[in-house]
């Protein structure tokens, strides 16, 4: 999943950027408000979290044109501004969530899990399919108890699959999902990453179905026709 990160401290957003990178979050870091601005119009996001002190644009400004423009993505505003005010108007410009600097990383982690489950309609940390289990607070992937191995790219795609179970999932949107503005992930490491994920679920009966033309889609092996 992608999240832009705005945040005019670049050591900071490398700090961040690291962090979210090591849980299989795919991040693009900018570090102003007319950045924050082109990105979020060509590019749609999972979630996106903004400092308000911005050169040039204030992040109050980047949250208010993007909620005029009528886009729905999770905001998690992170600012040094604390005061009351500052939070309310926040909030009230359609901020989903408040984190004052400073912070512990554990505690922005999980405001990034919550608000993301919420915006997907996940109501537990704890996602099953047919015996998998995926732990999004512990981005860890476990059979009837066991450890799953998986690599930080086979979970981001499996997270995705997951989350939009009973649909499929078009390869642009994975393509989508695993690039950054300085990584792009070609149709073919998509091809790749799915043959290795297919055959590392097909030993816990969960299988990967191509819709031709379309996508991919999970299923249960146990569901298969016979």
């Amino acid at each position: 999943m992608r999240i832009l990160l705005v945040e005019d401290n670049e050591k900071l957003a490398a700090g961040i950027a690291g962090v979210l990178s090591g849980s299989g979050y795919q991040v693009d870091v900018v570090g102003d408000g007319e950045d924050a601005e082109a990105a979020l119009l060509v590019q749609a996001f999972a979630l996106v979290i903004l400092d308000l002190s911005l050169p040039g644009l204030d992040g109050l400004d980047v949250l208010r044109n993007l909620r005029g423009r009528g886009v729905t993505v999770p905001v998690l505003v992170v600012t040094a501004r604390g005061g009351l005010d500052d939070r309310v108007r926040g909030l009230d410009l359609g901020a989903d969530d408040y984190l004052t600097k400073p912070f512990e990383v554990g505690e922005l982690e999980a405001r990034v899990r919550a608000l993301i489950r919420r915006s997907t309609g996940q109501a537990r940390s704890a996602i099953d399919f047919s015996g998998l289990v995926l732990d999004i607070a512990s981005n860890t992937l476990t059979a009837r108890g066991a450890p799953v191995e998986i690599s930080p790219r086979e979970l981001s795609v499996f997270r995705l699959m997951l989350m939009s179970r009973g649909r499929v999932v078009p390869k642009a949107r994975i393509v989508d999902a695993l690039s950054t503005f300085d990584t792009d992930v070609s149709e073919n490491a998509v091809e790749q990453t799915i043959s290795r994920l297919r055959k590392r679920l097909a030993a816990h009966g969960v299988g990967i179905r191509t819709a031709r033309g379309m996508g991919y889609f999970l299923f249960s092996e146990a569901e298969r026709a016979p």
